[in-house]
């Protein structure tokens, strides 16, 4: 794609989307990594990994219901951005009162409260995406997000690592024995509490970016000739959609938090602190390094193969994680996960975005991100309770296996099925 190209495509609503999620991240991110063991401070010994999974769990399932309804809602209104107004609003005001938890059940509860601020947002905020960009270039629109999405994640755990070692000096970089349970120190605690509060300033931000940045705009660029159906908001979704939902699930089933990884460098390699975030934030330059490009991909060679790809690496790398030994074979697979995001991202957004018309890109839209929600409780309990009863290691290679079964299903089935009007680009 050439350099105009490039330009013609991130500006505007893409652009401005692109700022709220770097800047939403930047928040979460500072607290994300370092929630388990927030959470191992609060809750008995040994059960971090299954509040974890119960949060994670919850959370996740709590937005993927409500994703069904807000996207079908602004579909039905017309109206993209109110709805990411008030979600990414909710999720703002929720992450900073975690610094007031008291008990495993209080993170639990304001996490559910992010995630319903999610669950509003994000339909409507893809649907939107989807609307503003061409469909030969919905692939490198959808990367570029990703990207800026990661970024935030990257600077959100920097910001930690930063306020961490101003208050706490050495004692950041304290690890871990490994095979112990984590307990953290009081005045880690009471680090940890300060951090979570100041996640409230960047969230701000991110509001304010979309009352002055984003257009609300249901005027779609698609040419005529785009191969992407004509919808209504009546019309039925088509049977590929409904095929390539179905290989999403199956994968998401397998496709646990990856809150268990930084569980696992705490609990068998013993990072300190420090560690996990340089950690969490070379996982995520890894991310950033590959969505572009995925995405850009996705536009030349089809979105099917890049799914099909990525979701073998994960395969792989989750094979990688139950056989690791040393932290430096852990810490080579943690980058290696990146390329999975990569290639799979902003392809399934932008397949999505494909097989449905305007008129249902938010129903659709909220479809897709309500399986993976729904898909989320079981997986990240069923994760926790494996790793609880028969270690890491089964948990790991049943999420592997499960990631073959949906590359089979995406490539046997949903790349054989055809629709009167669908897009060619799954091929």
């Amino acid at each position: 794609m050439s350099r105009s190209s490039w330009r013609s495509v991130i500006r505007g609503n893409v652009l401005m989307v692109g700022v709220v999620s770097l800047l939403t991240d930047l928040g979460s991110e500072m607290l994300n990594p370092l929630l388990p063991l927030f959470l191992a401070g609060l809750v008995p010994l040994g059960w971090a990994a299954f509040y974890v999974g119960l949060y994670e769990g919850i959370a996740e399932t709590t937005a993927g219901l409500l994703k069904i309804v807000s996207g079908r809602l602004s579909d039905a209104t017309g109206r993209r951005k109110g709805l990411m107004l008030a979600g990414y609003l909710l999720s703002s005001v929720c992450r900073p009162l975690l610094a007031f938890a008291g008990t495993g059940a209080h993170v639990v509860a304001l996490k559910f409260g992010d995630r319903v601020g999610k669950g509003i947002r994000t339909a409507p905020r893809d649907a939107l995406l989807g609307e503003n960009v061409a469909a030969d270039a919905r692939g490198l629109a959808f990367g570029f997000h990703r990207a800026m999405d990661h970024a935030g994640a990257v600077l959100g755990p920097l910001a930690a690592a930063g306020i961490l070692a101003l208050l706490l000096g050495k004692g950041a970089w304290v690890s871990v024995t490994p095979g112990t349970s984590i307990v953290p120190s009081d005045d880690q605690m009471a680090a940890l509490r300060w951090l979570f509060g100041l996640s409230l300033l960047p969230g701000l931000a991110a509001v304010a970016a979309i009352v002055w940045g984003v257009r609300d705009s249901r005027r779609s660029v698609e040419p005529a000739s785009s191969a992407a159906p004509t919808a209504t908001s009546k019309a039925r979704l088509p049977v590929r959609f409904y095929l390539f939902v179905v290989a999403v699930a199956l994968f998401a089933l397998g496709n646990s938090s990856d809150m268990f990884l930084l569980l696992i460098g705490w609990q068998k390699f013993g990072l300190p602190l420090i560690g996990v975030i340089g950690l969490w934030v070379a996982l995520h330059l890894a991310k950033m390094a590959f969505s572009i490009p995925g995405g850009w991909l996705s536009d030349r060679v089809g979105r099917g193969p890049l799914i099909v790809g990525g979701w073998l690496v994960y395969a792989a790398v989750y094979l990688g994680f139950s056989q690791a030994a040393t932290v430096w074979q852990f810490c080579g697979l943690f980058v290696a996960y990146g390329l999975y995001y990569g290639m799979t991202e902003g392809a399934e957004k932008a397949l999505v975005a494909d097989l449905v018309g305007a008129g249902r890109r938010g129903t659709a839209f909220g479809i897709y991100h309500g399986v993976v929600g729904l898909a989320a409780l079981p997986a990240s309990i069923g994760f926790g309770w494996l790793w609880t009863r028969y270690g890491p290691a089964v948990a790991f290679s049943t999420g592997a296996a499960l990631a073959c079964a949906a590359s089979l299903f995406l490539g046997v089935v949903v790349v054989r099925t055809r629709d009167v009007g669908s897009a060619p680009s799954l091929r």
